[in-house]
């Protein structure tokens, strides 16, 4: 046997093996192929159209003053209650006591905001 004596052709091993690797790994893939003992990924399951986590989740809460009812935060009050997604929403506190989150989808910085204190004056 022949040991491969120059970088160039360790090289060319290499590449020729990750390719093999790559083309019957793809027919695998695409067939479902079950070989070599490896385990088939299950496709993830649809969460029920219960809210049996929810509640299991917010009675597992600990919170001494106000639990925030969308995002579990415990807050000493309502409009402290931070938005679920405050990459995405703008948190707006109401004369009430409480807040609402607004999409930042689309709008200008500060757009969010006068369009929500447009609609607390009824004009929008």
């Amino acid at each position: 046997m022949r040991l491969l004596t120059s970088p160039l052709q360790f090289l060319l091993l290499a590449l020729f093996s990750s390719l093999a690797h790559a083309q019957f790994g793809f027919f695998d893939q695409m067939f479902g192929g079950g070989g070599g003992g490896q385990q088939q990924r299950q496709q993830p399951q649809n969460v029920p159209s219960d809210s049996s986590i929810y509640r299991s989740n917010f009675d597992r809460m600990h919170c001494d003053n106000y639990l925030c009812p969308d995002t579990l935060a415990c807050v000493h009050f309502p409009h402290h209650c931070p938005c679920p997604w405050p990459a995405h929403e703008d948190k707006f506190e109401t004369g009430e006591g409480h807040r609402i989150c607004v999409s930042k989808g689309g709008f200008k910085p500060g757009e969010a905001g006068r369009k929500v204190e447009l609609a607390r004056k009824g004009l929008l």
